[in-house]
């Protein structure tokens, strides 16, 4: 039996508990998910779960606490809606109540890969497998006299058997994921989503960070010959898949820092999305889907054979793969390298209007990183079945605490001071909008990465788009050229035209939230419907 650490759960008040299970190793989690039924050991390894109800993030049972420490920093709104510290009160103590004689898991461990930014966490779980998905998504302390003195300084709760009572408590339904800056605790009850615990870590770190002047962002990054290069995009747009590249090393998939020393990654793991992944164009994550340790989250599971299905959409598009990012043969598992020579802005355009490779501005990158514009693809979010245009600010706006001016400053203070190169790159449809265009093939949105990050496109004469105004290469090497101009895969160019002109209104509608917390040039540099 493990030593006892220093620092129990009493310290947060919970007493009179179950048995504990302090930082069980994946073996063991692996015994305790079959023993308590929650899941199914797949052929070769992997451990196929179900969500139940919630298949994907719930943002509207997410709320901020009202607390002195951070209500004038909180970018309060449609987003981050606040509950009152009472509401939040009585939660924790019906929480308290309701976990006297249960068992429970308890992973310390880190977030923050580079040393001087790493922050020790707690995340203490009513699942086996919400366990192992946090020992997969996070970074591990292996030395056990280390773990006995952990310390950590956010500490999540998650209980999915708790249901709120929205009249009671102040929710909006049964599900909730409460977050108290000024404790630093988040309580998740009513949804067995593995994702709102990796969010909401998320969203604390993009409270704390940018107050020490570390860019917290959502992005994937990694490393080639040229240097590293973040990809910023929501989930759907290409993220994971194009990070997770043979032929560069992976920092990290998802969430990282860029601070004065470079960028590191905040995870240990990452967090994919497997409905219909490929051998040949997604070989990497596709190979980690089949191993020992992974959670794959409502896959496709033959009761038979026990092997896996990734086509299988039956539950939801929004099937999942949390792996250890160790599992990535050319992964960094420093997690950290220097200033990136490329950003690369991801966009899936669900008009099919947007060109899918151009140049951005420093000012255009601002612009197009507070507009955040893509589609919301189906299932990342409960009640979204098919694409949908949307605007979310840096990209995640559902996890940005702070005013979206704060990381958009530190955003152009870094492109600046490093002159790093900014693309936007459209991973949506061609040919037309959604429903009647295709989307654009995987190995095409590679190879324009490649070109990009590369410096293929340096001598390539580049014109501004009429609409979006953005510089488009009139060639790219391994791309048919005629696919550059979006324009011209639309069988009726007048539709285009008419098409074009209507997102370029959105975009514009959109930015005027943000028109007085940034300098006016930003503002002048954006679409401009015709």
């Amino acid at each position: 039996m493990p030593d006892q650490p220093l620092h129990g759960l009493e310290t947060i008040g919970l007493t009179g508990t179950g048995f504990i299970h302090w930082s069980p190793c994946t073996s063991k989690l692996y015994e305790e998910v079959v023993a308590r039924r929650e899941g199914h050991l797949a052929h070769n390894g992997p451990m196929v779960v179900r969500t139940g109800h919630h298949t994907g993030r719930s943002p509207n049972d997410k709320f901020l606490v009202e607390e002195p420490s951070s209500m004038e920093k909180i970018w309060w709104g449609k987003v981050n809606r606040p509950i009152a510290e009472d509401k939040f009160d009585q939660l924790f103590d019906l929480l308290k109540a309701y976990l006297r004689g249960v068992d429970l898991f308890v992973q310390d461990c880190y977030v923050g890969a580079h040393p001087r930014y790493r922050i020790p966490i707690r995340v203490v779980t009513e699942y086996a497998w919400h366990s192992l998905f946090i020992r997969n998504m996070f970074i591990r302390e292996d030395d056990p006299e280390v773990r006995r003195r952990h310390l950590p300084e956010f500490t999540v709760i998650d209980c999915p058997k708790l249901h709120a009572i929205p009249e009671k408590h102040g929710t909006n339904s049964e599900a909730h994921i409460l977050m108290h800056f000024g404790k630093r605790l988040v309580l998740i009850g009513g949804t067995s989503y593995g994702g709102e615990m990796k969010k909401s870590v998320f969203t604390f770190l993009n409270y704390v960070y940018p107050q020490d002047r570390v860019l917290s962002m959502h992005c994937s990054c990694s490393v080639g010959p040229e240097g590293p290069a973040v990809f910023f995009g929501l989930s759907g747009t290409g993220k994971t898949s194009l990070s997770a590249d043979p032929n560069r090393t992976l920092i990290g998939d998802d969430e990282h820092g860029w601070s004065d020393e470079g960028v590191f990654n905040f995870e240990g793991g990452c967090y994919a999305k497997t409905i219909r992944l490929s051998p040949t164009a997604e070989p990497q994550i596709y190979e980690s889907a089949h191993k020992f340790g992974t959670v794959l989250e409502n896959v496709g599971l033959d009761p038979f054979s026990r092997h896996i299905d990734l086509d299988d959409d039956t539950l939801t598009e929004n099937t999942r793969a949390a792996y250890s990012i160790e599992q990535i043969d050319n992964a960094d598992v420093s997690g950290t390298c220097g200033h990136p020579k490329n950003i690369v802005m991801l966009t899936c355009d669900a008009f099919g209007v947007m060109p899918f490779l151009s140049k951005l501005s420093p000012e255009q990158a601002m612009y197009h990183f507070l507009s955040g514009y893509t589609a919301k693809v189906a299932g990342t979010e409960k009640g979204v079945t098919e694409p949908s245009p949307t605007f979310s600010t840096c990209f995640g706006a559902p996890f940005m605490a702070l005013k979206p001016s704060v990381y958009a400053k530190l955003l152009g203070e870094r492109v600046a001071e490093h002159k790093v190169n900014c693309w936007l790159i459209n991973t949506g449809w061609t040919g037309g909008p959604y429903g009647e265009g295709h989307r654009i093939d995987i190995g095409l949105t590679r190879a324009m990465v490649h070109a990009a990050l590369q410096g293929k496109l340096t001598d390539v004469p580049m014109e501004p788009h009429p609409i979006f105004r953005v510089l488009v290469p009139k060639a790219c090497p391994d791309v048919p050229a005629e696919i550059l101009d979006p324009r011209n895969t639309w069988r009726d160019k007048t539709a285009y035209d008419q098409t074009a002109n209507e997102l370029a209104r959105k975009f514009t509608a959109n930015f005027e939230e943000h028109e007085f917390d940034v300098a006016a040039q930003i503002g002048d540099v954006g679409p401009v419907a015709q």
